[in-house]
């Protein structure tokens, strides 16, 4: 059996986060549709699903023709079964991952991330597979207490902590 690894680049909009996750049913699409729109009205998405049997076509619903658009092709080019991309904007992921997670047929979620994003994809004669992401850049440092300070201040001035 051959076994070949690609690697699929996703960039972000500006202004956008992605959601990266995996999922096992042809009502994933709909229902995560419903999880974005009914806890965050305001955000704008576009969300593609990958079918892994009968026409094994990207599935895709969303509010934004554009991010519609963007998570179809880059979800055709992942060309991974069973798996789902979500581009979101107007929202942070910390907004609307717990509430993804809780879809029946999510059984993962790889990364929720405004980085840019590498999937690693495993193909084999069946199909292909994501056996994992690279979700930004290597660390450089620790951080410091200057950078402790600095961190603890920005989450209260985002509102993400009193």
């Amino acid at each position: 059996m051959d076994i070949k690894i690609k690697v699929v680049k996703l960039e972000v909009p500006d202004e956008c986060n992605i959601i990266l996750g995996q999922s096992h049913f042809i009502k994933t699409v709909e229902d995560l549709y419903e999880a974005i729109f009914n806890t965050v009205p305001c955000a704008k998405f576009g969300v593609a699903f990958a079918e892994a049997s009968g026409d094994c076509l990207v599935r895709t619903a969303g509010n934004s023709a554009d991010l519609v658009e963007l998570a179809g092709q880059k979800m055709l080019e992942i060309g991974c079964g069973h798996s789902f991309l979500i581009f979101l904007k107007n929202a942070f992921p910390i907004n609307v991952t717990q509430r993804i997670k809780s879809v029946p047929e999510v059984v993962n979620l790889f990364c929720a991330t405004a980085n840019p994003v590498e999937v690693l994809i495993v193909e084999t004669d069946q199909g292909r597979g994501i056996i994992g992401i690279i979700d930004g850049s290597k660390p450089v440092d620790i951080e410091t207490e200057e950078d402790v300070a600095f961190r603890k201040k920005f989450l209260r001035e985002i509102g993400y902590k009193f």
